[in-house]
């Protein structure tokens, strides 16, 4: 057995974890330590939450999720478009009609959901 032909593969896994390792230790030695109210607010949703007592459960907007679900089905369709796009010579017309088909349903939706107002964060 050729271990030879393995080599590029264990020098990737090693330069790879080295990498990883060298990025972690320099940024725990370059992070400010200082904490400012502005490193302490919410920063993903942006909604900051109510004043309440220990355990109590703040909720958010329906809004909030919808928006949340269109990101995740636009970063799908995203996704199915780079392996077609390897792939497209192969694929030929059928290729291209298949992902016409598959972009303007996901059009007609994102249009759809722009009209209804889903895009608008305001309450």
């Amino acid at each position: 057995m050729n271990l030879d032909a393995y080599l590029p593969i264990l020098f990737l896994i090693v330069l790879s974890v080295g990498f990883a390792v060298l990025s972690i230790v320099a940024a725990s030695k370059v992070t400010p330590r200082k904490w400012t109210a502005a490193k302490l607010e919410p920063y993903e949703s942006g909604i900051v939450p109510d004043e309440g007592g220990i355990g109590e459960r703040e909720r958010f907007p329906v809004k909030f999720y919808l928006v949340a679900m269109s990101f995740i089905v636009f970063d799908i369709e995203v996704a199915f478009l780079f392996p077609w796009a390897v792939a497209y010579r192969d694929l030929q017309v059928f290729g291209l009609a298949a992902m016409g088909v598959f972009l303007f349903v996901l059009t007609a939706g994102y249009v759809y959901e722009w009209a209804r107002g889903g895009f608008d964060w305001a309450e």
